[in-house]
């Protein structure tokens, strides 16, 4: 395989990586701030909206990740087309990036082997052995393509036997992966990311990231660390542990991490890049994402305004539930619209925000969409929702920028500490 031309340039290392991914894609044009996060598709497109509707929206990333688990059932369609996934899904200006797993939904477990993995598309399980997996990739001709990987360590009380097994699979799946890709002319100029497993024993951690970074990778998913597998300040020290193993100029992408006080914790460790499954998830939770994330504005004004919403919202502190089901538990980071309190409010979702829904829209509406259950409330709550989570984004950029780190997890946290969460009565 040749040299990666991908390149990641990091401008500040304070608190954070600041960067740029750059000369993304077969061409090299594009580009990727980081730390950043990738626009999460369904088989292409953005849940609940048109790529009219989408593009109406600022601060989108440049990459749309796209995975296996969707498209596997398709590969008919798809090689009969023979012009990339590109094309048939009509994502012409966008670097396509395929992962193994849909990030926002649970993966079933027990069914890896030694020679294969499976994903879950609509039809049920589909098994790949690296062959049918590299003969996928050629179909979809995307930019770059997470590698192979034995994934099922995520589940708490893993053995250390079961966790060293997926570390040497996962390294197997990927010396094939590269011969293969090697002597594929589909897949010159595709970029290739090495996984690192580990679960949560440190030394296996370390030793999958060490020998990971021996292959000649552009990047590295660092997956089994998913919101509710593992202790979120165990994840911080795992991730400060592997990441010394791995090359500074090489991106790390964290997958099935989503919630803000996550991102911020795993940004502060030294990742790079995010999976933008997170506003699919409140979305479908009927939600809208309400926390704040302005960091110029007064902070004792902020305050009073955080207060204030969270008396107006009912809410209570929890314990985090590393055993609950992290795809429909509610956060602390948005508002049930579904609750009653919201029928005759009739403020926009958050002040200030610029998206159409804030701009034309009351919490009223969106309540009265959802409760008589219309489709429109999920286009509304989703432009919303994408708008929000990626000025997010940009803000933790602008904060690593001008040192404004510990204001912007002040903001984001309000009064928590990141070890308890605000959680609002549904």
């Amino acid at each position: 395989m040749a040299g990666s031309r991908m390149k990641l340039e990091l401008s500040r290392v304070i608190q954070g990586r600041l960067g740029v991914l750059k000369e993304l894609g077969r061409t090299g044009q594009l580009s990727l701030e980081t730390p950043g996060c990738l626009l999460y598709t369904h088989f292409g497109s953005v849940p609940h909206l048109t790529q009219d509707t989408l593009h109406t929206l600022s601060n989108l990333p440049s990459v749309a990740q796209v995975t296996l688990s969707n498209i596997a059932e398709h590969q008919e369609v798809l090689e009969e087309l023979k012009d990339g996934f590109k094309k048939f899904s009509g994502l012409h200006d966008t670097v396509l990036y395929c992962s193994l797993h849909d990030p926002a939904t649970l993966c079933q477990t027990g069914y890896t082997t030694t020679k294969t993995v499976s994903v879950w598309g609509s039809g049920g399980r589909i098994e790949l052995t690296v062959a049918k997996f590299m003969a996928l990739q050629k179909m979809l001709q995307p930019d770059w393509y997470q590698s192979m990987a034995d994934g099922e360590t995520w589940q708490i009380n893993t053995s250390r036997k079961r966790v060293r097994k997926s570390v040497d699979r996962t390294l197997a799946h990927l010396d094939e992966c590269l011969l293969l890709h090697q002597k594929s002319q589909e897949l010159d100029g595709v970029e290739v990311f090495g996984v690192v497993e580990g679960g949560d024993i440190l030394e296996e951690r370390v030793r999958s990231a060490r020998e990971t970074a021996k292959r000649p990778v552009a990047g590295f998913c660092l997956d089994g660390l998913q919101t509710g597998s593992v202790d979120p300040a165990l994840r911080t020290q795992l991730i400060n542990a592997l990441i010394k193993e791995l090359p500074e100029d090489k991106p790390r992408l964290l997958q099935g991490v989503g919630r803000p006080d996550e991102v911020l914790a795993c940004v502060e460790a030294g990742v790079d890049l995010f999976e933008g499954f997170f506003p699919f998830q409140v979305t479908e939770r009927g939600c809208a994402l309400c926390f704040s994330f302005d960091i110029s504005a007064d902070p004792e004004r902020a305050v009073l305004e955080l207060n204030e919403e969270k008396l107006t919202a009912g809410e209570t502190t929890l314990k985090a539930d590393l055993n609950c089901d992290v795809q429909t538990q509610m956060t602390g980071f948005e508002m049930n619209l579904k609750d009653k309190r919201y029928q005759g409010d009739f403020r926009p979702l958050v002040e200030g925000c610029g998206c159409y829904c804030c701009t034309n829209h009351q919490r009223a509406y969106l309540h009265h969409l959802l409760v008589t259950n219309e489709l429109l409330a999920g286009v509304l709550l989703m432009i919303h929702n994408t708008s929000h989570y990626h000025s997010f984004f940009s803000a933790l950029r602008e904060a690593l920028l001008c040192d404004k780190l510990d204001l912007l997890k002040k903001r984001v946290l309000g009064d928590g500490d990141g070890a308890e969460l605000t959680e609002r009565k549904e």
